[in-house]
């Protein structure tokens, strides 16, 4: 099988929270697997307006999702992938299109964006497992019923300001809408 890629984005909705979960809590359970991490804006379309400003993405027009780009430290084991998008999966709500809590808009969607096809593959099965699981009612803490989670390929990245980057822990108090929803993955 060839190598999984090292690079991904994620968004979960203000990537101020996803920061936070994925660089500290994601790291406590694996030490030393992210090499880097910041915040910034992705969209699915290659397409899309380049270098947009935050305003501009904030506004909805771009189509930009706020996103955590993630170096992983060395190309990552099938498992340790898996692992990452079952955490990703546990502290915002899929079930919400475009909205996570109290922020609405496009910008606040739930993409995975994969750099390789067997980032998507894993990704895939990740969220098929957790519908399956949303199905059964093994997860009961989420919304809706169906995982509205898009799983698309990395495009062009754009950091946000300086301001933005590790705003959680600079700022420990400030504005964050992500909470866990589940601790343990469910068992099918």
């Amino acid at each position: 099988m060839a190598p999984i890629g090292k690079t991904l984005a994620l968004g979960a909705g203000c990537y101020w929270g996803t920061e936070k979960y994925i660089v500290k809590d994601f790291q406590a359970k694996h030490p030393g697997s992210i090499a880097d991490a910041k915040v910034g804006f992705m969209s699915p379309d290659p397409n899309a307006m380049k270098n947009p400003s935050y305003r501009q993405v904030c506004s909805g027009s771009t189509g930009h999702v706020e996103v955590l780009k993630v170096e992983l430290s060395a190309p990552p084991t099938e498992e340790l992938f898996e692992e990452l998008m079952r955490f990703f999966f546990s502290f915002h709500d899929p079930t919400t299109k475009d909205r996570q809590g109290n922020d609405v808009g496009t910008q606040y969607g739930s993409v995975i964006f994969c750099s390789d096809d067997n980032q998507a593959r894993i990704a895939n099965k990740v969220k098929a497992e957790l519908q399956e699981a949303v199905n059964q009612n093994k997860v009961t803490t989420y919304q809706d019923g169906t995982i509205h989670t898009a799983v698309v390929k990395y495009t062009d990245f754009y950091e946000a300001h300086d301001e933005h980057q590790e705003y959680l822990f600079k700022n420990p108090n400030g504005y964050c809408n992500h909470r866990y929803r589940f601790r343990e993955w469910p068992e099918l």
